[in-house]
């Protein structure tokens, strides 16, 4: 196409590749038709619409100029450089990323696809009204982070041990907001924002005390950015830690540790990485020779008060050593049924005690049953002793005979005596014979 040039209403710096390029020359019924649209007199009420445009570097842009109360007034479209981009329908500027999409008396719609940040600005949209009309509309190029990082000071870290790490976003439009979750909770980082030309670098340091309970854990670094969603990086944790010691009482499962009867114990521990070694030793005293030891576990066949004391199992690994105790008393055979028992553990350093309590409780208990027995006697006793009693007490007073009946009706004591059962008259029924 021939070199052409503007109307005094447009630029006339001619049509460029975005940016400039050489100067267009327009053609004759071209300019005569300016002319006239600058003659057109001005509508009542008449005016410009646009809205301003945000895109992502490489999608596609849409800016328009629309006319309201349209008296047929001539619409066109400039660049930041003021150079044009559209005249009505036709397009001077050699930018062929630039396409016309709708054009009416009333509208003038252009995309521009491929959007790089030099296309940012402010574009014009000039209605050839008496006077002219001119509004602008700005676009805004969004450009996403390059690249989302992770950084970590150390890839395995100690229990205990403070660790450094960082997270950088490279090379955004505008800057990026960086946040922090370990698992599904939030951690507060320190933001630190570089510019670089029209670009955003931006890094975030957080810094976090491990534990055991953070071993496999991720800690996930996410992006707040207005031209990407859920853009997030992430990094697992892997932290080394002593081993944890627990002593478990297999024999007896429940109850007091009696004398001759067996005791079984399981010494378990668990560390990363996993003990090498595992031992039991006697705290107070030399082990006894009848113990018997094997791997994690110790067993005593016969007890007697002589196993007293406190044992305690050891595991060690790369980290460190740890144990946990198991306190022995011996008690003597049970001569009644025992009450039920349980063993506790504590940590870091366990210690279970095979005693369900004191042992003046559980004599406390027998001195209790002994009572017990003696009340019930003392009380049937008492019953007895009120019962005989009572029936002592009912057979007592006056009883008669029968040696005198017949006499109360005898003048005197004579008659009487001769009148009564047994006298002399009744001699002969009780005769007694003398050979």
């Amino acid at each position: 196409m021939a070199s052409r040039t503007e109307p005094s209403g447009c630029s006339g710096r001619g049509g460029g590749g975005g940016g400039g390029g050489a100067p267009g020359v327009l053609p004759l019924p071209l300019l005569l038709l300016l002319a006239a649209a600058a003659l057109v007199p001005r509508g009542d009420g008449q005016n410009l619409v646009t809205e301003d445009v945000t895109v992502v570097e490489g999608e596609v842009a849409t800016i328009s100029c629309r006319v309201k109360n349209s008296d047929d007034s001539v619409i066109q479209l400039l660049n930041p450089n003021r150079q044009t981009i559209y005249f009505k329908d036709f397009r001077p500027l050699k930018d062929s990323r630039f396409q016309l999409v709708n054009f009416s008396n009333s509208e003038l719609r252009v995309s521009l696809t491929n959007v790089s940040v030099s296309d940012e600005g402010r574009y014009f949209c000039q209605l050839y009204t008496d006077p002219p009309q001119e509004i602008y509309t700005t676009v805004t190029v969004l450009v996403p982070p390059r690249n989302l990082v992770i950084d970590i000071q150390k890839d395995i870290a100690t229990e205990g041990e403070e660790i450094e790490l960082n997270c950088t976003s490279m090379a955004s439009r505008p800057a990026t907001t960086i946040r922090w979750f370990k698992g599904n909770k939030e951690l507060k980082g320190k933001s630190e924002v570089e510019q670089w030309s029209d670009m955003f670098t931006v890094t975030s340091q957080l810094l976090l005390t491990v534990g055991r309970e953070d071993d496999g854990v991720p800690v996930i670094c996410l992006v707040d950015h207005p031209a990407v969603k859920d853009l997030q990086t992430q990094r697992y944790l892997e932290v080394i830690y002593k081993p944890q010691v627990r002593v478990l009482q297999n024999y007896p499962l429940q109850g007091l540790t009696r004398e001759g009867e067996p005791l079984e114990l399981t010494c378990t521990a668990f560390g990363k990485p996993q003990p090498t070694e595992v031992k039991w030793l006697r705290v107070d005293d030399e082990m006894p020779q009848h113990v018997v030891v094997s791997g994690s576990n110790l067993l005593i066949n016969n007890l007697n008060k002589t196993d007293n004391g406190t044992y305690r199992c050891e595991a060690s690994n790369a980290v460190g050593k740890s144990s946990a105790d198991y306190m022995l008393f011996v008690y003597d055979p049970p001569t009644t049924i025992p009450p039920p028992t349980t063993t506790t553990t504590t940590t870091p350093t366990t210690i279970t005690d095979s005693r369900a309590g004191d042992e003046g409780s559980i004599r406390a208990v027998d001195h209790a049953v002994i009572g017990g027995v003696v009340a019930v006697v003392v009380f049937a006793m008492l019953c007895l002793l009120i019962i005989l009693g009572r029936y002592f007490a009912r057979h007592k007073g006056t009883y008669f005979t029968h040696e005198a009946k017949g006499a109360d009706d005898a003048a005197d004591a004579d008659t009487a005596i001769i009148n009564a059962e047994g006298g002399q008259n009744n001699s002969e029924e009780k005769k007694e014979y003398f050979i």
